[in-house]
């Protein structure tokens, strides 16, 4: 029948894998080489046999490869040559094998191509026969029979073939003849023969030399040097001076202590008369735990810890055995009788387990019950307990070495909450011996510590308008008691802040002390406040410790300012001012006045002039709110000026406020003058009474500058005589010593507006300002004093102003001192914030307060 189809495809398929091998790999190459060449000699050319150039070993990469991972060749690349890389060795290599070859691989690339080469390694007699000892010993007995043969080592030779080992010799002797023997796998044994009686009363040694030929050429061979002791022979044994030996050993004896030294002796010379000592074959374990013998000596030595109470006495059989053969051996016994001594130390026993004891127990309290034992018998077992250190517990005994553990002292929990007490019993033995056992004795808590806060009172600092429910702050309290007694609880005590329970403002976490706000705070309502927090255990009775909590409130910038003057409220953001169209450079038209409710930074003002109808015509001070001319009217000018002065404060962020000036010039202002001095002829009693104070006022102050100028003089001559310098020292001036019982009056008559102002206190110090500020066009000459306050509404003072004057022409304020004196502490404003406020004559904090600096025409005094 036909072949199938699938048949013919698995047909062409062989035949294509078979020629593309082909192509591939060639037939292999064989070299033989002896062993032991030098590195670069030449095995073959690589190149000649496989029909290759030499060009064609760079071009086509010819590398080597040795399947066994060790590079024994490389190629010569410029003779085309497989040379020795490495040295060969072919016991190391194959070992005993009889056949030692190498396969190769050789690659070679476009196309690629892989030749397997062969190079066989033949063996050369480079070993000699060696012995493994180069020095052997027998021994033979004296009585031994002629013809015995006694096995010698053999030798090894790594070569094979006819390098191998091949024969032995003996030297010459009388005595014995060499014979080999030939045992499984061809190997060759060498032996010893008796060819003669041995005398070892003639020679006791005999030294004879084995040597060991290969087949090699030249001959190589090996020796070992044989010794032979002759010997002798046994027909004596051992005998001890005594059958029987008696000890007595006290039992404190310590180990390695000498206990006794039998001897014997044995008529046998050399190896029969050598006796070695031991204990019996049926010698106990006992007796090898306790005791050693020497086998040279035969000493008895002790070997362990002795025991009265274990056991009373010993009998050890000891064996002297000769090294004859056959070994021959004699026996004796030692008989040992132990003393008893006082070596048992009494024992403590806790007949009940100590219980805690209360910190307040009373004295005689019992802790726990004790007794003691002593293995030992008569004296050596009479024992007495007592404690070694000074605690507070005694023993107090009961019966036949009972006692009892009571407590002896007051015990305080906080102080030592465990004690670990220590009880001796003591025997009264020869030396007498004792033993300790510690005791642990808890102590329970009482609440007897009240709680304690880290410090008695805190100081908190915060930022008014936070959001309500933040944390202030947190308190922490200790309390040295143990459990319940020492969980602490806290509260906030009942009190009144402005009228209102504190408990409104504060809230505090009763675990963990945290105080948290219950609302916003507003500086300029509230600045300071106490809480009373209250730290209380658990305990029974409880116990509790208070603290103080001093809050402050921080200001912020919060407050715009509030301008004074003008009064917004009577006539809205719009001052009607007039000035004559012949004022000069440096006319005083009006002054801007405004305050701010915050304080330190936050309430320092300055003026700004943001719009003006003619910008080159007026100027606004920065810290005092002057509006003046920058230049002398002319006729081109507008009648009609307004201007908006924008008055910021100088926190943050900024707040500010604008106000809007309209004035008017006009060519004389006689008529309006004449009508305000005619309804001044026409004054109230009121007005006539506050006139008479202003001016007994001014009279006053006047007086008291001129006996301050006198004092200050004298002062200064005193001074520049002992010192020889002026009174400017800061260290003598009186000012810098009482600052706050200065007074300074300035004066201003410049321009239409007149006004007076009265300092009172230090320029440095939270002082007080009363302004009067009084206009030629006034109908009426109040003199309205304003009392100062750190938390005055300043929507009120307005209200008040606008009360009392009918008109804008009058305006009287009053402020506190800001940035320097207006409710800050010397912590709120350092040196450098005092050194800037000077600089600026802090006129931009005050609205313009402390122009007397500024200005030279301002008269000033001031009042020790």
């Amino acid at each position: 029948s036909a072949p199938k189809p699938q048949y013919w495809r698995w047909q062409s398929l062989w035949w294509y894998h078979f020629f593309l091998l082909w192509s591939t790999i060639h037939g292999q190459t064989r070299y033989s080489i002896p062993e032991e060449l030098k590195r670069g000699s030449v095995v073959g050319n690589l190149a000649k046999d496989l029909g290759l150039g030499l060009s064609e070993i760079f071009d086509r990469k010819l590398r080597v490869a040795s399947e066994t991972g060790e590079q024994y060749f490389s190629v010569d690349a410029g003779k085309g040559e497989l040379v020795v890389n490495d040295r060969i060795d072919r016991e190391a290599l194959c070992g005993q094998s009889p056949s030692c070859v190498l396969p190769l691989q050789v690659v070679i690339e476009d196309p690629l191509q892989l030749h397997r080469i062969e190079v066989e390694i033949r063996d050369i007699n480079d070993n000699s026969p060696t012995f493994l000892s180069n020095v052997s010993l027998l021994k033979i007995p004296e009585l031994v029979l002629v013809g015995s043969r006694f096995a010698l080592e053999s030798a090894v030779d790594p070569d094979i073939g006819s390098n191998s080992l091949k024969s032995y010799t003996l030297s010459k002797n009388e005595c014995f003849s060499l014979k080999t023997k030939e045992i499984e796998g061809g190997k060759t044994v060498p032996e010893l023969v008796i060819e003669k009686p041995l005398d070892r009363e003639k020679k006791a040694v005999h030294k004879l030399l084995l040597t060991a030929l290969d087949g090699g050429n030249p001959v190589r061979s090996g020796t070992s040097q044989i010794t032979i002791n002759v010997l002798d022979a046994n027909d004596n044994f051992p005998v001890f001076e005594k059958n029987n030996y008696k000890v007595a050993l006290d039992e404190k004896s310590k180990p390695g202590a000498v206990i006794i030294k039998p001897k014997a002796t044995d008529a046998d010379e050399g190896l029969n008369g050598e006796i070695e000592f031991s204990f019996g074959s049926r010698t106990p374990d006992s007796v090898f735990t306790m005791f050693d013998i020497n086998p040279l000596s035969g000493e008895i030595t002790l070997k362990g810890e002795l025991d009265y109470e274990t056991t009373k006495s010993y009998d050890i059989d000891v064996t002297a055995k000769d090294k004859g053969s056959p070994e021959m051996e004699g026996h004796c016994v030692v008989h040992i009788d132990i003393i008893d001594v006082n070596d048992n130390a009494p024992d403590i026993v806790l007949t009940s387990q100590p219980k805690p004891v209360r910190e307040d127990a009373p004295s005689g309290t019992v802790v726990a019950l004790i007794s003691a034992r002593d293995l030992d018998s008569g004296d050596n077992g009479k024992v007495t307990l007592q404690l070694t250190k000074s605690t507070p517990f005694t023993l107090k005994p009961s019966f036949s070495n009972n006692y009892a553990l009571v407590t002896n002292g007051a015990l305080d929990r906080e102080s030592i909450s465990q004690y670990n007490i220590e009880v001796t019993a003591t025997d009264a033995g020869s030396p007498p011996l004792s033993s300790k056992k510690n005791i642990p004795v808890s102590i329970t808590d009482v609440n007897d510590n009240p709680p304690v806060f880290t410090q008695p009172s805190y100081n908190v600092y915060l930022k008014e308008n936070g959001v309500a429910g933040s944390i202030l702050f947190s308190v922490s309290a200790s309390d040295l008691d143990f459990g319940e007694n020492a969980k602490i609880s806290y509260s906030i005590l009942d009190s009144k802040v402005q009228d209102v329970s504190v408990s409104s403002y504060v809230y505090i976490n009763s675990d963990n002390g945290s105080i948290y706000s219950m609302l916003s705070f507003d500086y300029e309502k509230l600045k300071v406040f106490q809480i009373q927090v209250q730290a209380k255990d658990q305990g029974s009775p409880s116990l509790s410790t208070n603290a103080t909590v001093h809050v402050f409130i921080l200001d912020q910038n919060d407050n715009a300012p509030a301008v004074i003057y003008p009064s917004s409220a009577a006539l809205g953001s719009l001052s009607h001012q007039r000035m004559p169209r012949s004022a000069k450079a440096g006319h005083l038209v009006t002054k801007v006045t405004a305050v701010d409710a915050d304080s330190g930074h936050n309430a320092w003002i300055s003026y700004k002039l943001a719009e003006a109808t003619d910008a080159s015509l007026f100027t606004v001070n920065l810290y005092t709110g002057e509006v003046r001319t920058k230049r002398a009217v002319s006729e081109q000018d507008d009648s009609s000026q307004r201007l908006l002065i924008e008055i910021k404060d100088d926190g943050e962020p900024v707040q500010s406020a604008t106000v809007t000036v309209s004035i008017l010039m006009e060519d004389a202002l006689h008529e309006p003058i004449l009508d305000i001095r005619h309804k001044v002829t026409e004054p109230s009693k009121k007005t006539g009474r506050i006139t008479l104070y202003l001016i007994l006022s001014l009279a006053s102050v006047s007086v008291l500058s001129l006996v301050t100028f006198l004092i200050l003089a004298v002062k200064c001559i005193r001074n520049s005589r002992s010192s020889g310098s002026c009174c400017m020292r800061r260290t003598d001036c009186d000012d810098y010593k009482n600052p706050n019982r200065n007074l300074q009056i300035q004066l201003n008559t410049d321009g239409p507006i007149k006004y007076v102002e009265v300092l009172g206190g230090d320029m440095l110090s939270q002082s007080q300002s009363f302004r009067s500020c009084m206009s030629p066009m006034s109908e009426y000459s109040d003199f309205t004093l304003i009392k100062p306050s750190s938390t005055t509404d300043f929507k009120e003072v307005i209200s008040v102003l606008d009360a009392s004057l009918p008109d804008s022409t009058w305006t009287f304020e009053s402020q506190q001192v800001r940035g320097l004196g207006n409710r800050m502490t010397e912590g709120e404003m350092g040196v450098k914030e005092r050194k800037k406020a000077k600089g600026k004559n802090m006129d931009g904090g005050v609205g313009g307060k402390n122009e007397a600096v500024a200005k030279k025409q301002e008269f000033s005094g001031s009042v020790a």
